[in-house]
């Protein structure tokens, strides 16, 4: 391995690992200010830093800094019955077993050293790499590409499906070494619930790994490059797989192994200062890599619509609009940028998703798993290969009737993108307009209809 290689390891494994750290504190903002929006209450804003005698607020952001210094500074206790090495070592697994998922998940595109080495140091204005074939290697000087991905295993999401289904075992132990009644039934819980789930997980993405004809994530990201995103080809699939990643993840509405109602914390009843801490990030973390994979799998990975590897084309079926090439490094940053896009939003999604549905009971939990979402996914496996086979055997005409359909799903998704980022910088944009009375809902719905009508006063 040469020190090149090495150091892009570094940088991939800083540029993940920084990602998921940073976007799960700001998801903790995230949810206070999401909670705050649907409650109707102010939100985050007590933590606050003084400069010069004037408040910085930072719309609530330092307070994933202010918990994040409570945790190492509140009291680590541990329950004097407890098992020691297991009671320390639930956290530690709960919290390893969501960061070995993200060195095989691919953030980019392979990028072509040979490519900039040929054009330094004019690399953002050098040739674009044609669209298909794999990168030159140049042994003799050291140059070798690069894959955006810490560890490019061939097995994919085998080692994905066998990595996620340990975190079961953090929570189990964590609520059988503590020796509270509660936190062991939080273990039963939350082992069940993600064993129940961990089958329709898997068995949602078998009909996604018929069409792709691989097990490799960037292999499937490739796929949809040029065709259409997985979501056209797996509708299911994907509401499968969102639904499963939730309870995997245990927030509501499948939060029943840590229901405050019922089992006060659940299976980190007991935990405290910063082991309590670790479960706690772990969540959010799990959140991040879980919108990782369905970014990866069925929103196309780095892909944007009608983005290839040498730059921009728009065609429709044999309709070709124009190509305009792009230098090889703007495409790696587009493509970059394009999939930590996509997680973000997929990430807010879940919390909104938190914050606008109610929990279900335990019993309506485990029933949906098993007699809904994991027929389903069987279902959507027959149908998918049925499909398949049909149109493997088709002729010409319907092989460019599913091209044409699938470059009108690009366009649709092109469309939607940009009017989403409108949409977005128009908010940014738009004044603040503060109220100068404090009403609640309740008095801004009353309003609308004409105002309460006033009863006579008795006599």
């Amino acid at each position: 391995m040469t020190p090149a290689q090495i150091v892009w390891i570094l940088v991939k494994v800083l540029i993940m690992v920084g990602f998921v750290l940073n976007l799960a504190a700001i998801l903790t903002w995230a949810d206070r200010r999401q909670s705050s929006m649907i409650q109707d209450r102010i939100g985050p804003n007590r933590a606050v830093v003084k400069i010069f005698g004037k408040e910085f607020r930072l719309a609530g952001l330092l307070h994933p800094a202010a918990d994040g210094l409570k945790f190492f500074t509140k009291e680590d206790f541990m329950p004097p019955n407890a098992d020691k090495l297991l009671f320390i070592l639930a956290p530690i697994m709960a919290m390893a077993m969501v960061f070995t998922l993200v060195g095989t998940i691919p953030f980019g595109d392979t990028v072509c050293m040979h490519q900039f080495h040929l054009n330094w140091p004019n690399i953002f204005s050098g040739p674009a790499v044609p669209r298909y074939g794999t990168c030159a290697i140049d042994a003799k000087n050291g140059v070798y590409p690069v894959d955006l991905v810490v560890a490019p295993l061939g097995v994919g999401i085998l080692y994905v499906f066998a990595m996620s289904g340990q975190g079961i075992i953090g929570a189990a132990i964590a609520g059988w070494s503590s020796d509270n009644k509660f936190s062991l039934m939080g273990a039963l819980r939350a082992a069940s619930q993600m064993v129940s789930y961990e089958v329709t997980l898997g068995m949602s993405l078998i009909g996604a790994m018929m069409i792709y004809g691989t097990v490799r994530l960037d292999d499937m990201v490739r796929w949809q490059e040029q065709h259409t995103w997985g979501i056209f080809v797996q509708p299911l699939a994907f509401f499968l797989f969102f639904a499963a990643a939730v309870a995997e993840n245990k927030r509501i509405p499948f939060d029943l192994p840590e229901a405050e109602s019922e089992l006060v914390s659940g299976y980190f009843t007991e935990y405290a200062g910063m082991k309590f801490g670790m479960f706690y990030f772990a969540e959010y973390a799990e959140v991040v890599t879980g919108s990782m994979l369905l970014v990866t799998i069925f929103l196309g990975g780095w892909a944007l619509p009608f983005f290839h590897r040498d730059g921009l084309t728009i065609e429709f079926g044999s309709w070709h609009l124009g190509t305009w090439l792009i230098p090889h490094v703007w495409m790696t940053i587009i493509g970059v940028l394009a999939f930590f896009g996509k997680v973000l939003a997929l990430c807010f999604l879940q919390v909104f998703v938190r914050w606008a549905l109610p929990r279900f009971r335990y019993d309506q939990l485990m029933k949906l798993g098993w007699r809904i979402l994991l027929p389903a996914s069987f279902a959507n496996i027959l149908v998918t290969g049925v499909v398949w086979l049909a149109l493997d055997k088709a002729g010409p005409e319907v092989s460019n009737g599913l091209k044409l359909l699938a470059d009108i799903t690009q366009g649709i998704l092109a469309v939607g993108i940009a009017l989403t980022v409108v949409r977005i910088v128009m908010i940014f944009l738009a004044p603040v307009k503060h109220d100068r009375t404090m009403l609640g809902s309740s008095a801004h719905q009353a309003a609308r209809r004409g105002g309460t009508k006033a009863a006579p006063m008795q006599a």
